[in-house]
């Protein structure tokens, strides 16, 4: 079996950011080029699933390094995107990163950390962050029955409840509005990480 697969949920309509979020600039970058950078850099394999605006995001979007898979049930909710992703990898990666596209917070070396505990335990780990645990969050192979049953918009969550997690500096900063966007861009204007 390969590595560690990043599956990155993208295929949300953005209707509270009015357009679509995973082309949102920040540092001149989009946020899903990003995601699939931060997976790239932490020495996963990118799959994006995409939905909503799914032509539009993939021509502005480089996803050259990265698989992708279309969810034409993306309305359904976040575990529908979750499923089909792991649908997608799972007769091939030993294990998995679930992440989305609007964590900007989100960094190579928070994902190393997830992946090296979860090895360490074979188990579940999730971030911690808000005073609750949520994506990024690593499954061993074993878990992939069950993500792939998933149903509704409040994926992995309750797989979640029981697991470790590792905290993530301000990683309750998802970009789904246009002034999260704006804070977005102050808080991380410099560096590329």
């Amino acid at each position: 079996m390969n590595g560690v697969v990043a599956i990155i949920l993208a295929a949300g309509a953005s209707t509270r950011m009015g357009s679509p979020k995973q082309i949102a600039l920040l540092n001149g970058e989009p946020l899903l080029s990003r995601a699939v950078r931060t997976a790239l850099e932490a020495e996963c394999t990118p799959l994006v699933v995409l939905g909503a605006n799914a032509e539009e995001v993939a021509a502005v979007c480089d996803l050259a390094s990265a698989q992708t898979v279309f969810n034409p049930q993306w309305e359904s909710g976040m575990a529908a995107s979750i499923a089909v992703g792991i649908r997608k990898a799972s007769e091939t990666y030993y294990a998995a990163i679930i992440m989305t596209c609007d964590q900007p917070s989100v960094t190579p070396a928070h994902l190393r950390q997830l992946i090296h505990k979860g090895e360490r335990l074979g188990r579940p780990i999730a971030s911690a962050y808000a005073g609750r645990k949520g994506v990024p969050a690593f499954f061993p192979a074993d878990h992939f029955a069950l993500l792939a049953c998933l149903s509704g918009d409040l994926g992995a969550r309750d797989l979640l409840a029981e697991a470790q997690a590792i905290d993530l500096p301000l990683g309750e900063l998802d970009i789904d509005t246009p002034e999260k966007l704006i804070q977005a861009q102050r808080v991380f204007v410099t560096a590329r990480t």
